[in-house]
């Protein structure tokens, strides 16, 4: 695998820090590549070379936060992220102005449909409806259930400033998928 270049990354970092940056200004139908370019000091030619037009740029943006994400859970094959470990969290605190723009502010409205079929894949086959309390429910219905909670309550953490630690989030909602999952 060939390495990046590091002037490539900075370029690409400064785009999307850019089309963040707006996003929390004005809605994202508002802003044009010219407005991108402006804010992350590079050429629209220099943009155009890395994604075909704002909405691959946002795209690919979302894709990047949740493949980390994706990777957080293989790296931490271990760790139960449904059972209260603040892998997720965590990674929602420390790219705060994405999340936050994305979920509570004038952001991408289809952030949070993408956010949600995220969660769909990750808590799917986590349902237990063999037994117990889901027996005899659709899996399907639980983990849609279960992810629209989960979203519902990181998006309220968000538009709340945070009201508490990323650590009393995790183990709350690790509470709450362990009583549902």
């Amino acid at each position: 695998m060939s390495k990046v270049d590091r002037r490539i990354l900075k370029t690409q970092e400064a785009v999307k820090k850019a089309v963040v940056e707006l996003m929390a200004e004005k809605n994202f139908d508002e802003i044009t590549i010219q407005d991108i370019s402006d804010r992350a000091n590079v050429s629209r030619g220099t943009i155009y070379l890395h994604y075909l037009d704002k909405y691959d740029l946002l795209d690919k943006l979302i894709e990047s936060h949740f493949q980390e994400l994706r990777n957080k859970c293989t790296a931490g094959a271990g760790v139960d992220y449904l059972a209260g470990s603040p892998v997720w969290t965590e990674y929602f605190e420390r790219h705060y102005p994405f999340f936050s723009t994305m979920l509570a502010s004038k952001g991408a409205p289809y952030f949070r449909t993408r956010f949600l079929d995220f969660l769909v894949e990750a808590f799917g086959g986590e349902a237990d409806v063999a037994q117990g309390k889901n027996q005899g429910l659709h899996e399907a219905v639980i983990v849609k259930f279960v992810a629209s909670a989960y979203v519902g309550v990181v998006e309220w953490w968000f538009a709340n400033d945070r009201p508490f630690p990323h650590q009393v989030l995790a183990e709350q909602l690790g509470i709450l998928l362990e009583r549902n999952l």
